[in-house]
């Protein structure tokens, strides 16, 4: 079927809304007609070149919608179902899988090839014939996407689809990067710094595992306000800022986890943030930066005398399939908030104005809704 989607040509260039040629689903996959897609600052980095993709690539990867066409082979989705895109596929077999990591599943190596995982092709095509890439295997800036069934999340009709998108990624990374992998219990101090689609669900994240203090950390003051609307204690703009008076408000303990969820990591952050961190906690990354980075900066000293550790984390520690119906069920309680969570929304043609807003900081996260002209 003939399309439409935000494709980026080259880095350095702007998104170009292009027609092109989306195929049929084969074996395990499945075709969705998308009702939003969530704008999250791992597409930028497509454009800065921090992460290598072949191009060109349909951007996009965090989406929900409804089941159009159905492959063969395919027994868990039927026409009709919703569904929410996960980044990370979950074929289930492999050995992560197998053990309970889903979030790092071996299919994850294909995320920047655009390579389908049945058959090693590609399933999108641009109006010149070359091959199109789908960011992490989704492109879900396009109204229509053909996917694995590995990459799919089937959840409930009452669920608002276009709220729901935003669990494919910044929702379920940031809520799991300090609850799960981050491990927060009730009475503990959780800092994250950058406040922005991820960062402000790991706020929402500690607040509801009970933390005694929740930190954000953002030079920008509405996202200040935001976060403290959904949970946190104490707000300031800078790591610096924070170091003398989360050691007053702690009595001298710290943090128990420092999570650092800036738009773009960088290896100068480990150090203050491990000084905001207490003796036997952990500074959690989740930010992405440049492929290439390879230096970062601590005390190593610090590190092993207090017993501190640096870890990292994709999806927030937790496998896709139990963590969007878990995430979910919080909504239903009115546990996690999604509905305040897009600042702005855009058409797909507004999809450049969208990602200047974000780096100017005006959205803690922009969406995509799709419009009946769009399909």
């Amino acid at each position: 079927m003939k399309t439409k989607g935000a494709v980026l040509r080259n880095p350095g260039e702007k998104w170009q809304i292009e027609e092109f040629e989306l195929g049929d689903p084969v074996a395990g996959e499945v075709q969705v007609k998308l009702v939003s897609s969530g704008l999250c600052h791992s597409d930028h980095h497509l454009r800065t070149g921090d992460s290598p993709a072949p191009m060109p690539v349909l951007g996009g990867h965090e989406g929900a919608g409804v089941v159009t066409k159905v492959g063969p082979g395919v027994s868990n989705f039927k026409e009709g179902d919703h569904v929410v895109t996960a980044f990370i596929p979950a074929c289930g077999t492999c050995e992560p899988c197998s053990r309970g990591q889903q979030n790092i599943c071996d299919e994850g190596a294909r995320l920047l090839t655009g390579l389908a995982i049945s058959d090693d092709t590609n399933r999108a095509h641009t109006h010149d014939g070359l091959p199109l890439v789908q960011m992490c295997m989704l492109g879900t800036f396009a109204p229509y996407i053909t996917v694995n069934q590995a990459s799919v999340v089937k959840i409930e009709d009452d669920i608002p689809l276009q709220a729901a998108a935003l669990l494919g990624c910044g929702v379920a990374t940031g809520w799991g990067s300090a609850v799960e992998i981050g491990g927060t219990h009730a009475g503990d101090t959780v800092i994250v710094v950058g406040i922005g689609g991820v960062g402000i669900n790991a706020i929402q994240g500690a607040a509801a595992a009970g933390a005694r203090h929740v930190i954000a950390v953002d030079p920008v003051p509405f996202k200040l306000q935001m976060a403290e609307k959904l949970g946190a204690t104490h707000t300031f703009p800078s790591m610096e800022a924070a170091l003398e008076a989360i050691g007053d408000i702690t009595w001298g303990k710290m943090a128990n986890t420092t999570i650092l969820t800036v738009g773009e990591i960088d290896g100068s952050m480990i150090a203050p943030a491990l000084a905001l961190t207490g003796k036997g906690g952990q500074v959690v990354v989740v930010g992405m930066g440049n492929f290439q980075a390879m230096d970062a900066q601590m005390n190593l000293f610090d590190l092993t005398l207090m017993q501190k550790r640096v870890q990292g984390a994709i999806f927030g520690g937790a496998s896709p399939r139990t963590q969007v119906p878990a995430l979910l069920n919080e909504y239903r309680a009115g546990k996690l908030n999604l509905d305040d969570l897009v600042t702005n929304t855009y058409r797909l043609d507004q999809i450049n104005e969208a990602y200047d807003d974000m780096l100017a900081g005006n959205n803690i996260r922009g969406m995509i809704v799709y419009g009946e002209d769009d399909y």
